[in-house]
C-alpha cells in the first residue's frame, strides 16, 4: 500500500481559521439556536434518526437535534470548537457524540447515518479533496439519506469574481464583525469554488440534487439525497 505522506492535512486550516473562531459570526449569534431549529424542522427531522453534523462548530445544530430527539454524532477537526460543542451540550442537558476528525478522516459505519449536515466547512478543502469528503458522506449515508450542503462558494462567473468578493466582503464586515483582513485571508488561503462545481461533484459522487439555493454574497445551500437501493 502506498504510505499517505500525499494525503492532505485537514489540520494545516486550523490557524488560517482562528480568526473565525474567534469571531464565531458563522457558528454564533443570538438567534443561532432558532435557526438551527428552523432549518432541523424544514429537514425533517425526527426522534431515534442517526445524523452527524460535520465541522460542527460551538455544537448549536447539534444540540438542538439531540433535543429533537436524535442520535448525533458532532465532529469537528478543531479541539476548541468540540470543547464549546461539550459545554452546549451540558448547558442545554442533551447527549451528543463528539469526534475530534474532519471530512477527509472522520470515523463511521457504511449506510449509517439518516442526515448528515455540514455548513462552512467543506471550502476547506481544494476541490479535489472535496470530491473525496463528498464521497465519505455518500458512503456514511443510508439509502434514501440526506446530505444538507451549506458552503462559501461563487455563483458569479469568474470575470465577476472581483465583484462578487467585494460584495461578499462588505456583507461581513458590516453583518459579522469580520476585518477585512480576515474576509482576503479566506480568500487567499482558503478553497472557496463555483456552485456549479459543487453541484458537478455532487451528481458525480452519486447523489440526487434536491434544491440549490444561491443566496446572499457567495452563499450556496445544498440538498442531496442518496438513492434508495432497487
Amino acid at each position: 500500500m502506498l504510505a499517505r505522506d500525499w494525503f492532505y492535512n485537514e489540520r494545516r486550516q486550523l490557524g488560517i481559521d482562528s480568526a473565525v473562531a474567534r469571531q464565531s459570526a458563522i457558528y454564533d449569534s443570538d438567534d443561532s439556536g432558532s435557526r438551527a431549529r428552523s432549518t432541523l424542522t424544514r429537514l425533517g427531522v425526527q426522534r431515534g434518526q442517526r445524523i452527524a453534523d460535520i465541522g460542527c462548530g460551538n455544537g448549536i445544530l447539534a444540540c438542538e437535534a439531540a433535543q429533537m430527539g436524535a442520535e448525533v454524532h458532532a465532529i469537528d477537526i478543531s479541539p476548541a470548537m468540540l470543547a464549546l460543542a461539550e459545554i452546549q451540550a451540558k448547558d442545554m442537558k442533551v447527549a451528543i457524540k463528539t469526534q475530534s476528525a474532519g471530512l477527509l478522516s472522520f470515523k463511521y459505519e457504511p449506510n449509517s447515518f439518516d442526515l448528515v449536515v455540514s455548513e462552512f466547512t467543506l471550502h476547506h478543502l481544494p476541490d479535489f479533496w472535496k470530491a473525496v469528503a463528498l464521497s465519505r458522506m455518500f458512503s456514511a449515508l443510508k439509502p434514501g439519506g440526506r446530505l444538507f450542503l451549506r458552503d462559501i462558494v461563487f455563483v458569479s462567473a469568474p470575470d465577476g469574481s472581483e465583484r462578487g468578493v467585494e460584495q461578499w466582503a462588505d456583507f461581513n464586515i458590516k453583518n459579522h464583525s469580520f476585518s477585512r483582513a480576515d474576509v482576503m485571508t479566506h480568500m487567499r488561503d482558503e478553497y472557496s469554488t463555483f456552485g456549479w462545481v459543487i453541484e458537478r461533484l455532487l451528481a458525480d459522487v452519486g447523489f440526487s440534487l434536491e434544491s440549490a439555493d444561491y443566496h446572499g454574497p457567495m452563499h450556496g445551500t445544498y440538498l442531496c439525497r442518496k438513492p434508495a437501493q432497487a
